[in-house]
């Protein structure tokens, strides 16, 4: 008696996706590389030591909301309920410009406490942080200009396309962005 052996096919990963991961991948490359340079150069005797802003633990916050918006907008468009989908990527969208505001205000806080970020008077340690957040705020407006995109299709689209997908990528790089900040965060505070 022979049986029939099914065989599954492997599964296949969108090729936009693949490239969001490789991209992500070399995001995580550049940012070890700065963090371990932080790392090596604070050991130097010129490293200045000093708080940091408050505001960057109510930026932190804010990015956390920020991704439970971004999950419930991608089970919203799965669900196909459109008007919780917009609230929510707006919501999303919203709150990654609020967490680049506060960032910027951090740095002014800095600025106020006569820590130089850049020029002549600055110190390593200043600059590294300036850079280094300064690279992550970057991502993040890349992540909210990719959410505007997705907002804009959302309310223009006269055929309806419901493919999840393009909500996917932008959720699975919104996400990226948010656990890159917690770890910039902890970098920060306890281990940089």
């Amino acid at each position: 008696m022979m049986t029939a052996v099914q065989t599954k096919e492997p599964q296949k990963i969108h090729p936009h996706k693949f490239t969001l991961w490789v991209a992500m991948g070399s995001i995580v490359m550049m940012f070890a590389a700065l963090t371990s340079a932080y790392i090596v150069k604070k050991n130097q005797s010129s490293w200045l030591q000093f708080d940091l802003p408050r505001i960057f633990w109510y930026s932190t916050f804010t990015i956390i909301m920020s991704s439970i918006t971004i999950h419930l907008a991608i089970k919203a468009f799965k669900a196909r309920e459109m008007g919780r989908y917009r609230a929510l990527i707006t919501i999303t969208a919203a709150l990654g410009v609020l967490f680049i505001a506060m960032q910027w205000l951090g740095f002014q806080d800095l600025e106020s406490r006569n820590i130089a970020l850049v020029g002549a008077k600055s110190n390593s340690a200043a600059s590294f942080l300036f850079v280094i957040t300064g690279l992550h705020m970057v991502h993040v407006l890349g992540g909210v200009i990719a959410l505007l995109v997705i907002f804009i299709k959302a309310y223009s689209a006269k055929i309806k396309n419901y493919s999840s997908l393009p909500i996917e990528l932008v959720g699975t790089y919104w996400h990226f962005v948010d656990i890159l900040w917690i770890y910039l965060f902890i970098f920060y505070n306890w281990i940089g």
